[in-house]
């Protein structure tokens, strides 16, 4: 294989006339070739590069792989970026943390139009779909790395997922390049490793031709995929809603096989991770069928499997904001917490409230509706806000995402869903712009 003129070939079948090559480079053989090809390249197609390296702080070498990184990527005349990550290990093993860790940090350097590049080839695949058989996973997981992905508003492309171990370290000896080596790769505590070194020489040995074949059922596989999902597509418009909730009475008419693949498909929408088999009876038994007086969640790596209206929700794990006020002032644009936008009090001659009943005391903005009372335009009595968010049908979770406007001790209105009687009028408005513009 001319390992560059496949790279090449792939490159050009999935890139986008803007953006950039983005390449992760951990400093191993794989990526090391990888930047060679990727820098080639950008001199070749004038297509702009930069290389990621994430340092994990793992390895007592961490600092010198940084620093060869770096050195090879002013050889290439490739930008150089260090990421410095810590792990977080709560109930994961080194192995997924440090995934995690890398990849959340190489999502941070990419935008619109960007092809993130990774090294993994065909032995890389084999690997994957071992572990994959090992976890018990459907086609889903058997179909194991695919070549071009969409990733964080980006593209994830594995350039030589095609090409063989020794292909590319061929590359590597004929091109004379410098690579580091792990230690961590020989330690045969870890799975991959222990497939890597002990398995996979056996069956190879045996039948030469297993990364090939395992390569061609992985495509198999991925392709059984897209067709369920095409198949799927009508079923699961009709049953996705614009906040990208589920509507259960759907799902409820399905047979159980249908309804368990609209569920993965509805996840996966969300780039929540793959559920097992388990934790999809989990979502449909514990919340989407528990009693209706019920407020029933589950918890997932990315957050919560919630119920509202008869409508399944996966909720982001969110910044307790019980304790955030900020005092705002007419005309004054406020940024609020957890990316929830900004607010603004305008003075304008078609609003909904009035400014001389907002000027008796100070005002600000919080998030906490505990103790607090209002009465909406229209109402003859006020009510507790948990009442009110009940009527106006706010699910719980959203009940202290909410901006509340206080003049001194008492509710004006809560961004989006009323205003208090003694507080309507017509000459300044809360305009709530949820959407905050990249800087």
């Amino acid at each position: 294989m001319d390992l560059y003129q496949h790279f090449s070939s792939v490159i050009d079948q999935y890139r986008s006339l803007e953006g950039r090559l983005v390449v992760a480079l951990s400093g191993g053989v794989d990526s090391r070739v990888l930047l060679a090809l990727a820098a080639r390249y950008q001199k070749e197609r004038k297509k702009p590069c930069i290389a990621i390296h994430v340092h994990h702080g793992l390895s007592s070498n961490a600092d010198h792989w940084a620093q060869q990184c770096r050195l090879w990527c002013i050889e290439e005349g490739v930008l150089f970026h260090l990421e410095k990550v810590r792990l977080e290990k709560q109930g994961k093993s080194i192995e997924e943390s440090a995934r995690e860790a890398r990849y959340q940090a190489l999502k941070s350097h990419l935008v619109c139009g960007d092809m993130l590049l990774t090294g993994q080839h065909r032995d890389d695949q084999l690997e994957t779909f071992l572990l994959a058989l090992k976890r018990g996973s459907g086609p889903k997981g058997l179909s194991s790395m695919a070549q071009c992905t969409p990733y964080a508003g980006a593209k994830l492309v594995r350039p030589i997922l095609q090409a063989s171990r020794e292909e590319v370290e061929s590359y590597a000896q004929i091109h004379k390049l410098t690579w580091v080596e792990d230690e961590s790769n020989q330690d045969t505590r870890f799975d991959r490793n222990f497939l890597r070194h002990q398995v996979i020489p056996c069956l190879t040995e045996r039948w030469p031709h297993l990364t090939k074949s395992v390569q061609r059922s992985a495509e198999l596989c991925a392709e059984q995929e897209s067709l369920l999902d095409e198949l799927l597509s009508d079923h699961l418009e009709k049953s996705v809603h614009q906040d990208d909730s589920i509507d259960i009475a759907q799902l409820a008419e399905m047979s159980s096989l249908v309804r368990a693949r609209l569920l993965r498909m509805w996840l996966n929408k969300q780039q929540a991770k793959m559920p097992s088999r388990d934790l999809l009876d989990r979502i449909w038994f514990e919340v989407a069928m528990s009693r209706q007086d019920a407020n029933p969640i589950l918890p997932l790596a990315e957050g919560q499997i919630r119920r509202f209206n008869h409508r399944l929700y996966l909720v982001a794990q969110w910044q307790d904001l019980s304790h955030w006020q900020h005092e705002i002032q007419f005309d004054c644009e406020l940024t609020l917490p957890e990316s929830l936008g900004r607010i603004t009090l305008l003075n304008t001659q078609s609003g909904t409230l009035s400014k001389a009943a907002l000027s008796n005391s100070p005002l600000r903005i919080i998030f906490e509706p505990q103790g607090l009372s209002a009465k909406p335009c229209g109402r003859r009595h006020s009510r507790k806000l948990k009442k009110l968010f009940q009527e106006y049908h706010v699910p719980s979770w959203l009940r202290r995402r909410l901006p509340i406007l206080m003049c001194g001790d008492k509710v004006v209105a809560v961004a989006g869903i009323f205003i208090d009687a003694d507080f309507v009028g017509q000459d300044c408005e809360l305009v709530w712009d949820k959407f905050v513009p990249d800087m």
